[in-house]
């Protein structure tokens, strides 16, 4: 009887559709932070101190309609700007323009509205 010859995969690596691949995602935030010089902003102890005292004015709740998650976790929480600042360095640091949002309502509700324009602008 003969050897069997394992069979050479005939299909080759195939991108991802659901989204970017780990690494492809830290290459797309290095080329934002190196294009948009405001995303440095995130990064200072002024924003953190900001960040936190949102927080605790919005006493760790989501202030998205219909949410009102309340989140021991601060990771889970986001100072999120209510009408996008895009640059303005007057809205970026502006604390009425902040709300707390959890991270799932931040991240998939919050952006789509961005997305279709429906966000004040």
């Amino acid at each position: 009887m003969g050897r069997l010859k394992s069979v050479k995969p005939r299909i080759g690596a195939v991108a991802p559709r659901l989204g970017r691949a780990p690494s492809d995602e830290r290459a797309r935030h290095r080329e934002r932070d190196r294009t948009q010089p405001w995303r440095a902003w995130y990064k200072t102890a002024r924003w953190q101190k900001l960040r936190w005292a949102v927080l605790v004015r919005d006493l760790f709740t989501c202030q998205m309609a219909g949410c009102g998650r309340i989140e021991a976790a601060t990771s889970q929480l986001v100072a999120d700007h209510r009408t996008p600042h895009r640059g303005d360095e007057r809205l970026f640091w502006d604390e009425g323009n902040l709300q707390c949002l959890c991270k799932p309502c931040h991240d998939k509700v919050k952006q789509a509205e961005e997305r279709r324009g429906l966000a004040a602008i």
